[in-house]
């Protein structure tokens, strides 16, 4: 093989890297990013240091819709993410009672809450253009009901969660 022909393979080389690493970093940017959960506030639902994919293009088509779990930035640090689960959107009315939570006056069905919720909260109503949200394990959860979290702005929220992907044993569709 001559230097001509090793140059121009080394050239082919690096432009295929330099794609390569143009695509990863439009998917990641635009379409597909992995989280990594961090703490129990999701559980039973997501646990602690499970991997999972987060959809970050499916919010340019759609708006977000309630039981979604969504990723958001934590609007105390934007360097914290958040993970939690849609319960209302604007114009929604939100209360907790009796271990209940209601939304418009209606209880909530949560097959994937493992305790009551304890407390009581609002009612309240969801600001046109916002978002109320929980964690799924609610008696451990820094969420909507916060004023540190508060009602989440559409801007704010990174993508949707739906597949955790690591461990291997927790794999499953969200």
């Amino acid at each position: 093989m001559g230097l001509h022909e090793q140059q121009n393979q080394a050239k082919e080389f690096v432009k295929t890297i330099v794609i390569a690493v143009m695509i990863a970093l439009f998917v990641r940017m635009f379409v597909l990013e992995i989280y990594l959960v961090d703490g129990t506030s999701m559980y039973p639902t997501l646990d602690d240091n499970e991997y999972l994919f987060v959809n970050k293009f499916i919010y340019r088509f759609r708006e977000p819709r309630v039981d979604e779990i969504i990723v958001f930035k934590f609007a105390g640090d934007e360097e914290k993410d958040f993970v939690k689960r849609i319960i209302a959107i604007g114009g929604q009315t939100v209360e907790i009672k009796n271990g209940q939570v209601l939304v418009d006056g209606k209880p909530r069905y949560e097959p994937y809450i493992a305790e009551q919720t304890l407390g009581h909260y609002g009612p309240v109503t969801v600001p046109e253009g916002k978002y109320f949200v929980l964690g799924d394990n609610r008696n451990h959860s820094s969420d909507s009901r916060f004023p540190q979290v508060g009602f989440i702005n559409p801007e704010a929220i990174e993508g949707k969660a739906f597949f955790v992907f690591w461990p291997l044993s927790s794999m499953k569709k969200l």
